[in-house]
């Protein structure tokens, strides 16, 4: 146990919480559903890009995705491409789409209530059928995110995996709970900036310090380590995972909160190079990880790459900040993850259905933290049991789900005037049945038969197919949906930008 280690994790778990707690008693005077779940549109572009970075690059980008190529080589150097890819199109092709028709949409704060008034619907299924989703998802999410800082906790200082959970949760949901979204995106900031340091320091020292006599010959590990054409399964799966950006929440709600269309395109141009750079890295911490400290076995099966190699090379202070890095990519997950399932459930489902519309601002408010609370004690659950899986399986569980069930819909909402609610429903509910039962018969855990396809990719196929089916078997958007869509593709509120066309 290091006391150095465990006095910086202290001061930064404090220094989260106080963002929080700033933002709560700024809320009181400057308050509402509005500003609580979406900030009041108006985070400016440094913020918004490094807060959906650090919301997307959870403790898997440090631990799992390392640890994956250090165990098996670049055979696994598809995900971090398809994820750079996926999220370059997300940023330059969705992300100013979404901004413009979300506001166009009677300024709808989330993904599930966008939809809705994107068709100008009087019947909440979608806006319930999403909030499913999103309870389900999130929960798995937000369990690896809580599963990672348990084991970051044990390894340093011998904590009980599930004692450093609760803590964990505790700190998480103590900000997300007092500050909503700004603190969120706050936090999120500045964890971004920390999870860049830690991923680009790391590798370079170990990579300095390798002795070419000592330092482990990956080949001997695995003949095939260095190929990265094992197999087409691997290549497909891989950059399927770029796929995922297209409908995952907790991302594409900060296109929406974006300050203006003008700040869009430097948040774009922040957002694409940060994740770049990460998940290059977290190639690169697989590889130096192999290299400098051999294979290991608990090092797979606990994914420990990053976290062994930081303290071996660096002291106690020094350590303590990197590691602080892993704290932060499980924590600007969880809270974001967290925030999103309790704005959907009480925007899209409490809001319009129990309380008939009639709710006010500070009772939104409340409800949303409880469904924080609720959350975030379902994922303890899960994270704590031993059948729950490893960071990387229940990152990889939810990442699909949101992919194949949401994605398909945002984007034919965004680029095709015929798109109908019939669709929308068609498409979110294929994409989720065919990716949950892809997992149960097709997975490496399929009770049939092992594809070595991720589940992503068959379901989101499949919900966009449902989805063209269903609008094209369907009567078209009445006039007052087609219009919203003509305005939407044309507005803006940047005055040097030519209004676009439809």
């Amino acid at each position: 146990m290091d006391v150095l280690e465990i006095s910086v994790f202290v001061v930064y778990l404090l220094f989260m919480v106080g963002i929080g707690a700033y933002f709560f008693i700024k809320s009181k005077n400057n308050g509402g559903e509005k500003s609580y779940f979406l900030g009041g549109r108006q985070m400016g572009p440094w913020v918004s890009a490094l807060s959906a970075g650090a919301s997307d690059m959870s403790a898997w980008v440090l631990m799992g995705l390392p640890t994956s190529i250090y165990a098996v080589g670049l055979g696994k150097i598809w995900i971090p491409i398809g994820l750079a890819i996926g999220y370059t199109i997300s940023w330059l092709i969705e992300a100013p789409r979404l901004r413009r028709f979300s506001i166009v949409a009677n300024d709808s704060i989330t993904i599930p209530q966008y939809l809705t008034n994107r068709f100008l619907a009087k019947s909440k299924v979608l806006q319930v059928l999403c909030a499913i989703v999103f309870l389900l998802a999130y929960t798995v999410y937000s369990a690896s995110s809580l599963k990672a800082c348990g084991t970051l906790f044990h390894t340093v200082i011998g904590m009980d995996a599930s004692v450093a959970m609760y803590i964990a949760a505790l700190i998480i949901v103590g900000y997300t709970f007092l500050g909503g979204f700004s603190a969120v995106c706050w936090t999120d900031f500045f964890q971004g900036m920390l999870i860049f340091a830690g991923m680009l320091i790391a590798p370079l020292f170990a990579a300095g310090m390798l002795d070419p006599a000592t330092m482990t010959d990956v080949t001997t590990v695995n003949p095939d380590y260095w190929n990265p054409f094992t197999n087409w399964q691997d290549i497909v799966s891989g950059l399927a995972w770029g796929l995922g950006y297209f409908g995952m929440p907790h991302i594409i709600i900060r296109y929406m909160s974006i300050r203006s269309q003008k700040d869009m395109k430097k948040s774009a141009a922040i957002g694409i190079t940060w994740t770049a750079f990460i998940v290059l890295f977290a190639a690169v911490i697989g590889v130096i990880g192999l290299m400098y400290l051999g294979y290991d076995e608990n090092v797979e099966k606990n994914s420990l790459v990053f976290i062994t190699m930081v303290r071996k090379i660096f002291p106690g202070l020094m350590s303590g900040v990197l590691l602080s890095a892993v704290l932060a990519a499980s924590m600007s997950t969880a809270d974001s993850q967290l925030l999103s399932a309790s704005s959907s459930f009480a925007s899209d489902v409490y809001k319009p259905i129990f309380r008939k519309n009639k709710a006010s601002d500070k009772e939104m408010q409340w409800v949303g933290r409880f469904v924080v609370l609720a959350v975030a004690a379902v994922a303890l659950i899960i994270a704590s049991s031993p059948d729950s899986g490893s960071i990387m399986e229940l990152v990889e569980n939810a990442w699909g789900l949101f992919g194949a069930a949401i994605g398909p819909s945002i984007l034919l909402s965004l680029f095709w005037k015929r798109f109908n609610l019939p669709g929308a429903v068609a498409g979110i509910t294929a994409g989720a049945v065919s990716d949950i039962a892809w997992i149960v018969l097709f997975s490496s855990k399929g009770i049939i038969y092992n594809t070595g396809i991720y589940e992503l990719f068959p379901g989101f196929v499949i919900g966009m197919l449902a989805a063209v089916i269903a609008t094209l078997v369907t009567k078209k958007p009445d006039e007052a949906v087609e219009a919203l869509f003509g305005k939407a593709v044309a507005y803006t509120d940047d005055p040097s930008e030519t209004p676009a066309k439809e």
